[in-house]
């Protein structure tokens, strides 16, 4: 059971974004670039639960790529703790929608890939057990993934990210492909395992029933270019109760601002998961995005 409880010691660690810039080349035409991100700020708690939500192609993906070190910004500065992101670290571990498991390999020894790519499945053998009970799947270490459920495939993608125990777990919309049962078993799995490692999370999704049931605070990105337009902190009490009345306020709200609850024209909404709005809600209250200072640490507090 998922409670707002905090261990003392945690393996989360801050991250920190400064107007992160980032464009890509323009298909056919490499002299012209397409801005997918511009003057993004955003900052986490060690530990924290972030869900980033927004339109198609507002740069959702390509935020977490480059806080995993796989893209490089056009300008601006990412931190995880008092290092900056320079490249791929094993301390920040991405999970994304497909599971990615290797074919040819049992659940035991696609848990283990990571280790062995590092050189350290000798010292950390043990460990693969360990992961294998953390996501219910002991019993499926000689399986293969043709064996596997969606879900069970995704546990064991979470699992082998979560063996090198990275301060950063990056999940870009893990969920999405499965069955709405499915999906909502995986979610609590997915809050079991954050309150059992503490790690630092963040979680791009369309879907806002699922940001509001497992996130600390929604991030709200513009169309593109994306950028932080709004941060809505959710102080529901956890484990948290989808059909509450503050669960319902909350979604109404969010798809009210988002501008989700429907329409007569037909517009459309951006492939965000949408119901109709309610009226004579309470307002949300949005946490004002102010520009802060900033500086890099200095030299001496880093190793």
């Amino acid at each position: 059971m998922v409670t707002d409880s905090r261990a003392a010691s945690t393996e989360g660690s801050p991250l920190r974004i400064l107007d992160v810039r980032k464009s890509f080349p323009a298909p056919g035409n490499a002299a012209v670039h397409n801005l997918a991100l511009d003057a993004t700020t955003l900052s986490a708690a060690a530990g924290e639960f972030i869900a980033i939500i927004g339109p198609s192609g507002c740069g959702k993906s390509t935020l977490l790529r480059l806080i995993a070190g796989l893209e490089i910004p056009d300008s601006g500065e990412l931190w995880v703790g008092d290092d900056p992101i320079v490249g791929p670290s094993a301390e920040r571990g991405l999970v994304f929608q497909d599971p990615n498991l290797f074919p040819w390999l049992t659940v035991s020894r696609n848990i283990q890939a990571g280790l062995v790519a590092r050189g350290l499945l000798k010292a950390k053998r043990s460990e693969v057990g360990e992961f294998m009970r953390l996501v219910g799947l002991e019993a499926f270490a000689k399986a293969y993934p043709h064996h596997l459920s969606g879900g069970m495939a995704q546990r064991v993608a979470l699992a082998r990210a979560l063996i090198n125990h990275p301060r950063i777990l990056l999940l870009d919309e893990p969920l999405g492909a499965l069955d709405a049962f499915t999906r909502m078993r995986m979610q609590d799995e997915v809050l079991r395992l954050w309150q059992a490692r503490h790690t630092t999370m963040l979680l791009v999704t369309h879907d806002i029933d699922e940001a509001i049931y497992m996130a600390d605070r929604i991030v709200i990105m513009s169309p593109p270019p994306g950028r932080v337009e709004r941060i809505i902190p959710i102080a529901l009490d956890r484990p948290r109760q989808r059909n509450s009345q503050e669960f319902l306020h909350l979604r109404s709200e969010i798809l009210e601002l988002l501008h989700f609850t429907g329409s007569a024209n037909g517009e459309t909404n951006g492939g965000m998961s949408a119901g109709n709005g309610t009226e004579g809600k309470p307002k949300l209250e949005l946490q004002p995005l102010k520009r802060q200072a900033f500086s890099p640490p200095p030299a001496c507090s880093r190793p």
